[in-house]
């Protein structure tokens, strides 16, 4: 909004400096000796048609350059100072050569025109470098011979969310008890690829679509959370095509960190140096280690892949594979763990099984269920 109010700005002043100029009798007559005198009519020409059209046609030419380059994000208000500088620096380059011009070539153009040219001049330079400063958002960088200054970034690092990690939802827990200081950064075609799914013909999508907004929105009105929706268009972003490559490219144009709960697109950014805070292995480092030998309680849900295997999960997720449950499936079992395996897609836990698990009342504590010694099982009992 800021930047069309400056572009308008630019337009109202462009018109009225050439109209000035050209409405003025300076262009037509000039004093000598206390005698007010007039140019020659072609000359008085040559002014007005100088004026208006090479006004004209800087600012059209510095507008459209504006306007067709990639847009970025608002600078500081330091950024549009320096860059006022330059402008300026550069219009007095140029106003030296155009003078220079003028003498060489003996163009025949009066103080007048040449004032308007400069001042014309002025004004697209300075507004071209003041949008391009306020659109690059401070990354420039110094090109000497054989020497490159990068810009550096102080503060906490960026945490850029893919879509992955927006419908998952363990992100705002996990910012909601600061564990991650940094601001969170949703670039804009990722909220546009989570649109796209809120509005897909297949109910699942559909409905982690919604879920993913839901959980945006809830984030962004949270005073812990700084999240920021970023429109920033790198180039580089801009070559690429596919979310997931744009994302990378995005985390490493911002120097931020990727999160993501993507498996496949954890390794690429990796191949790609970029750093990334995969969920699923923030979330495995955070649950209680199974170690070999302690026993649980868990409920059989489904047959597993081997023969005797049976499949339950814990109320994380945890996937625990029982020998000889297979034939238990809806019960609960007590059983002893043998061995556990942690990759990034996910934690599993083997056990054997060892016995049932019987509850006695609503807060009772659940406790191996066997068969006593002493059970008389003929239902009598003589002396």
């Amino acid at each position: 909004m800021l930047l069309l109010i400056f572009r308008g700005i630019f337009i109202v002043v462009i018109v009225a400096v050439v109209v000035g100029y050209i409405s003025s009798d300076a262009i037509s007559q000039y004093t000598e000796d206390g005698e007010v005198k007039y140019f020659p009519e072609e000359v008085r020409r040559a002014n007005f048609n100088v004026i208006l059209w090479c006004g004209l046609g800087l600012a059209v030419t510095f507008f459209l350059v504006d306007i067709f380059t990639p847009k970025k994000k608002l600078v500081a208000l330091a950024g549009v100072f320096f860059a006022l500088l330059v402008g300026l620096f550069l219009t007095w380059g140029l106003a030296q050569v155009l003078d220079l011009l003028n003498e060489i070539h003996r163009l025949g153009l009066t103080e007048v025109a040449l004032t308007a040219i400069k001042s014309v001049m002025g004004i697209c330079i300075c507004y071209l470098v003041i949008s391009i400063v306020m659109r690059t958002k401070d990354d420039v960088r110094f090109v000497i011979p054989y020497v490159e200054f990068v810009k550096q970034i102080k503060g906490l690092r960026p945490l850029i969310l893919d879509t992955s990690a927006i419908i998952d939802g363990r992100i705002a827990d996990l910012c909601r008890s600061r564990l991650f200081d940094a601001p969170v950064v949703v670039p804009r075609f990722v909220l546009n690829e989570l649109q796209l799914i809120a509005d897909s013909a297949d109910k699942l999508k559909r409905n982690r679509g919604r879920r993913g907004l839901d959980i945006l929105n809830e984030m962004r009105a949270n005073s812990v959370i700084e999240v920021e929706i970023d429109d920033t268009m790198f180039a580089e972003v801009e070559e690429v095509k596919g979310v997931d490559q744009k994302l990378v490219m995005f985390t490493k144009a911002r120097n931020g960190r990727l999160a993501t709960t993507d498996y496949n697109l954890s390794k690429v950014a990796q191949v790609r140096e970029v750093d990334v805070v995969n969920i699923n292995d923030l979330a495995n480092s955070l649950k209680v280690v199974a170690l070999p030998g302690e026993t649980m309680d868990v409920k059989i849900i489904k047959a597993g892949e081997e023969v005797e295997q049976g499949i339950g999960y814990l109320d994380d997720g945890t996937m625990v594979v029982v020998e000889g449950a297979r034939n238990k499936i809806g019960r609960e079992l007590l059983i002893s763990i043998t061995s556990s395996l942690q990759t990034s897609a996910g934690k599993m836990i083997f056990g054997k099984f060892e016995g049932f698990v019987q509850e006695t009342g609503r807060n009772s504590r659940r406790r191996p269920y066997k068969r006593s010694a002493g059970t008389n099982t003929s239902g009598d009992n003589r002396n």
